[in-house]
């Protein structure tokens, strides 16, 4: 089973936070974490995937236009996405640099898509998914493999 990290990263920050969630999707026995970046995915691995967990830096308080894009061009397959799990993450230059309404625009576009979302588990911060500030730091980090093991957890439990 595998899990779809995907994510647009421009000075690379985004990424390192794709590569912790993907820690997470991979200590699940069963589950397989692929990181994509907008520039890699494609509509296979869209379907191929159990969850879809998309990130992107805060480009004026929503998702970048690249991660945008892909939902957009992906719409076609829409239905064939429908209950699969999802889930969002960010990455800022500012504490208060918009994350929030960044995952949001992210699950919004999920939502149009059928799926099922989910935010990061109470044990992390309980909210809309994993932000952090730059580079995650060991606390981002954390979050962030809480917020795979939660999403792959959940795959599995849907499959069965």
């Amino acid at each position: 089973m595998k899990v779809l990290i995907l994510y647009y990263s421009k000075g690379g920050n985004t990424r390192k936070l794709a590569e912790r969630i993907a820690e997470g999707v991979n200590s699940v026995s069963g589950v397989e974490a692929f990181l994509k970046s907008t520039q890699e995915v494609t509509k296979e691995d869209f379907l191929e995937s159990a969850g879809i967990i998309a990130g992107s830096p805060v480009y004026f308080g929503a998702m970048a236009w690249d991660l945008k894009r892909i939902f957009d061009e992906y719409v076609g397959i829409r239905k064939k996405i429908e209950n699969k799990v999802g889930a969002a993450f960010a990455t800022s230059g500012d504490l208060s640099g918009g994350k929030e309404t960044t995952m949001i625009s992210i699950i919004q576009c999920m939502l149009i898509y059928g799926m099922i979302i989910v935010g990061d588990p109470m044990e992390a911060t309980g909210h809309y998914g994993v932000a952090c500030v730059g580079a995650p730091d060991d606390r981002a980090s954390e979050n962030g493999r809480k917020l795979g093991k939660r999403v792959a957890e959940l795959c599995k439990k849907l499959a069965s």
